[in-house]
């Protein structure tokens, strides 16, 4: 038991020839069992998540994580839209592109264009108004580092977003795309390359070249972009994801928040680091 009556350990030998693609159809199966074992004894249901992964290497010495509806609640360029009176337009085309149905890059270059014009100070008031920690994400992140881990916010959204968002939840490094200003405007445009799906599994990949045993990092995203580097993760995670996303990661998280992550790595509340 890690926390009595929130979170436990199951340790089992895997059968010969499993493979990390296995661990999520492991852990449905799991989830499957217990939901029938609480339906049929006590009538309710098993709101359960459930990480199936090699107990020697479950502390992670990297995370490495997407922003929008993972570490934050909103999708900042939707929310920044509604500034501009188009969120609906603009909401339709990321959640279109998360689902992996649009090309990433044209698809921000095709909202942020939508955007010119828009106030500067409209970003910041977005940022104060709009911008909501995700349940878990201090925790997970500032406990990671006290315990040695690198960790890494990389984001398909604005530099304008990832820098204030990183440094209130704690991250060592934020990566992100700049939005062109110019007059207290917005330009419509944005610095290329862009922050993209490959761009998140080369920064996951030379944080491995750098010496990170690619079996203890972690990634945890929710969106198509994001595939990348949760497939080359030792774990990688999709979070109340898309399902292109759940279907490419070995583990996923469903009903919980972001402390999952922490409880997957055998560290009890009592551990936390919450200030």
């Amino acid at each position: 038991m890690i926390d009595d009556g929130i979170a436990a350990d199951i340790f089992f030998e895997p059968a010969d020839g499993v493979e990390k693609s296995d661990c999520l159809e492991i852990s449905r199966a799991i989830k499957e069992i217990a939901l029938s074992i609480a339906q049929g004894g006590y009538g309710r249901d098993l709101a359960l998540d459930v990480i199936v992964q090699p107990a020697a290497t479950r502390e992670k010495k990297l995370l490495i994580a997407d922003m929008d509806s993972t570490m934050i609640t909103v999708e900042c360029i939707d929310e920044l839209a509604d500034y501009a009176g188009i969120k609906p337009q603009i909401a339709e085309i990321t959640e279109r592109a998360m689902r992996g149905e649009l090309d990433f890059e044209g698809a921000l270059h095709g909202r942020v264009a939508l955007l010119k014009g828009l106030p500067d100070s409209a970003i910041d008031q977005c940022r104060e108004e709009r911008v909501v920690i995700m349940g878990g994400a201090r925790e997970l992140v500032r406990t990671m580092k006290a315990r040695g881990a690198r960790t890494l916010l990389v984001s398909g959204g604005f530099t304008r977003f990832t820098g204030p968002v990183a440094a209130e939840i704690g991250f060592d490094v934020h990566v992100a795309n700049v939005l062109e200003i110019a007059d207290g405007a917005l330009l419509g445009t944005v610095t290329v390359p862009i922050v993209d799906a490959a761009r998140k599994r080369t920064e996951l990949e030379a944080a491995i070249d750098g010496g990170i045993d690619r079996a203890l990092t972690l990634a945890v995203g929710d969106g198509a972009n994001d595939i990348p580097m949760i497939e080359g993760a030792g774990l990688g995670v999709a979070y109340h994801a898309k399902p292109k996303t759940r279907a490419a990661a070995a583990a996923e998280i469903v009903h919980g928040d972001l402390s999952v992550l922490l409880y997957a790595q055998g560290i009890a509340s009592a551990d936390w680091v919450r200030d």
